[in-house]
């Protein structure tokens, strides 16, 4: 008899150390990053509260892994994970901390210094961490670790989010970045209990002596060469030049419904039913599809359409709580799609690849979702788009997106797709 689903995530983590330690390191450091997010958003309205403004302050949470991406990768791929993981948690710590001496719009410009640090850092790090899951689980319970760990992302912008709101409300942006910086010590010693395997060598290309440079071009021309593969690793991107703008949008709405004349609470709760969406559904996803490719390939084709819907909704919705229904849905498909495209490259690509697959993974994710915040910052300032408008554009775009993922699941995939 099968494992009920929950009871399969359930045995994974009572079951396997390493990837318990992981776990519980993402949890707590991923609870101190949504602190941080609702802090420092509230720190750019407090102190300016214009759309470029905004944009800016996504824009330094978005572009450090497009442009570190190639190093990151390569690092990865070269060093040891495990002494990556645990150093960047260090840093991001430090850097943490010098939110603190923010105290004036003078002082507005530190708040993009210091995001720009911290998602640097953090550029190392999450190419890492999906680099040795596969290292750490069977290739049988690499959907579902992926899809637990897309809950737990989703868990803590829940919780975080909300209690985020809450104490930058009740308490102030001080007790926010304290407790960030103090997520990082204890997600650097709980990565110290991990025992990583031993990683694969890299296998050197036409007699080349392992140079960073060269390392970096072999995962290029290998991407190249597998275009199915390729396709996937752009799926993250295709879903994120639509959530970029949205940061902005809801931003905008927390202005416009503001909860016990709060923002920060009302941002609180939109990124409390993200995190809602965004796990419920890769959960709900697995129960069709299993580890089966064709139906993993469909879901995603469905993820779009739940991202279209949501994004209408958002663009129609005259009340909070339209707003919220909108965002659960169109999140649901995001989630989808985020879960889904890293497992099938885990279970496609060499694992002394895929340091440097992630990498451009996240590279052109956040790319993708600049080059949309962006745009939305522009709209918003320079066409006085609403954000409703701004997210009717996002349902087309999403519209665009998933016809695409169809006529290429209808005329490529099938001769393409790697061997799963």
């Amino acid at each position: 008899m099968s494992i009920p689903l929950v009871d399969k995530y359930i045995d994974l983590v009572s079951t396997n150390r390493d990837f318990r330690y992981l776990w519980f390191s993402q949890i707590i450091s991923l609870l101190g990053d949504w602190f941080n997010l609702i802090a420092s958003a509230t720190l750019v309205a407090g102190l300016s509260g214009s759309g470029l403004a905004f944009s800016g302050l996504f824009l330094a949470r978005l572009l450090p892994p497009f442009i570190l991406g190639p190093a990151a990768g390569v690092l990865a791929d070269r060093f040891d994970r495990r002494q990556i993981l645990i150093v960047s948690d260090l840093l991001r710590c430090v850097v943490v901390l010098g939110f603190l001496f923010i105290r004036s719009k003078e002082d507005i410009w530190l708040i993009y210094v210091l995001t720009t640090l911290q998602i640097s850092i953090g550029a190392f790090f999450e190419p890492t961490r999906s680099a040795v899951l596969p290292g750490l689980v069977s290739r049988k319970d690499l959907i579902t670790a992926n899809a637990l760990a897309g809950a737990t992302w989703s868990s803590m912008l829940a919780l975080g989010a909300a209690a985020g709101g809450a104490v930058t409300t009740l308490f102030g942006t001080t007790s926010a970045f304290m407790i960030d910086a103090a997520s990082y010590l204890i997600s650097a010693y709980l990565i110290t209990r991990i025992v990583f395997p031993p990683k694969e060598e890299l296998t050197e290309s036409r007699g080349a002596t392992n140079k960073g440079w060269q390392t970096f071009v072999d995962g290029l021309q290998y991407l190249w060469q597998r275009p199915a593969i390729l396709v996937v690793t752009l799926l993250k991107a295709s879903s994120a030049i639509t959530y970029g703008s949205i940061d902005i949008v809801q931003v905008s709405f927390a202005n416009v419904f503001p909860l016990w004349d709060s923002k920060a609470a009302t941002l609180g709760l939109i990124y409390f039913v993200i995190g809602l969406g965004t796990g419920f559904g890769p959960i709900l996803a697995q129960r069709f599809t299993k580890e089966q490719l064709w139906p993993m390939y469909r879901a995603i084709l469905v993820a779009y359409g739940l991202m279209v819907t949501g994004y209408l909704l958002l663009g129609w919705g005259p009340l909070l709580t339209i707003i919220l229904m909108g965002t659960f849905i169109r999140t649901i498909g995001t989630g989808i799609n985020w879960v889904y495209s890293s497992s099938l490259l885990q279970m496609s690509v060499p694992n002394n690849f895929l340091g440097r697959i992630f990498a451009f993974d996240l590279a052109m994710t956040t790319l993708a979702a600049s080059t949309s915040t962006l745009w939305a910052g522009w709209a918003k300032d320079t066409l006085a788009f609403s954000p409703h408008q701004i997210a009717l554009v996002m349902a087309g775009v999403s519209l665009m997106m998933g016809l695409s993922w169809l006529i290429y699941l209808s005329s490529y995939a099938k001769r393409s797709r790697p061997s799963l």
